[in-house]
């Protein structure tokens, strides 16, 4: 009796366990379709789960970084859901493709317009963003989640270095090298083929040179030997003429 209770009780220890963590770790989160590259544009798509049992998501905001300004937020549009895309003039102007940019985008809410976020559920807010920044390896975006029964979450804490994750993390966009540089390395590895081809070729040349010496060198020593067992054969045949006309 006393076993079961015990293995009672910890499979109930086990399953809170695994429920919090499961809660803890549903959170807003970005993530790019494909790369984000660093000076390059992208597709990037918000996640928003609904973490609560009794009430529906029906607001969304995410504010954009400061520090690292973008020109260009275009929304996909998200069927049931209203967009609005804030912009805010820059303390210092951008420049891109040769322009001078004055403005960038600050945030950009979605508002449920006969869609929700039903408990259990996520939606996916696609953005196309561009240019990134080529000085930053990251952007955090800060999220606001607003729920049909008031409550509001704000997914607006950022990680530390070597910190446990926060409660309300923000999404973070990690971005990878840029486009330039792969293409470099890309390059480099084609460099390194064409090389080996070229060596390739130039062992095939010189075995073929070798081979075609050989051959030439093994022709002249088959004809030296046939004219001499020529000679010899003249010779012979001279000989037992001789002998039988004395």
């Amino acid at each position: 009796m006393n076993v079961s209770r015990i293995a009672l009780a910890g499979g109930v220890a086990a399953s809170t366990v695994l429920i919090l963590a499961g809660t803890a770790s549903a959170h807003v989160s970005v993530q790019p379709e494909g790369e984000a590259a660093k000076g390059g544009y992208a597709v990037i798509n918000f996640k928003v789960p609904n973490e609560r049992d009794d009430a529906a998501t029906t607001k969304v905001e995410v504010n954009f970084p400061t520090d690292h300004p973008l020109a260009s937020v275009m929304p996909q549009p998200v069927p049931g859901w209203d967009i609005k895309v804030t912009t805010s003039k820059l303390a210092k102007p951008l420049d891109m493709h040769g322009k001078k940019i004055n403005e960038a985008v600050s945030k950009v809410t979605w508002t449920a317009d006969g869609g929700k976020i039903e408990p259990g559920r996520f939606q996916q807010f696609p953005l196309s963003v561009g240019q990134l920044p080529e000085d930053a390896d990251q952007l955090v975006f800060k999220a606001i989640q607003t729920y049909d029964n008031k409550e509001v979450v704000r997914w607006i804490e950022e990680q530390k270095d070597g910190a446990e994750e926060p409660e309300s993390p923000a999404p973070v966009l990690k971005l990878t090298a840029a486009a330039d540089e792969a293409h470099g390395a890309a390059a480099t590895g084609s460099d390194d083929k064409n090389a080996a081809a070229d060596q390739s070729e130039e062992e095939k040349t010189t075995a073929s040179e070798s081979s075609s010496s050989s051959s030439d060198n093994t022709a002249r020593v088959l004809g030296i030997v046939g004219i001499v067992i020529g000679i010899a054969g003249v010779a012979f045949g001279v000989l037992a003429g001789r002998r039988r006309t004395a």
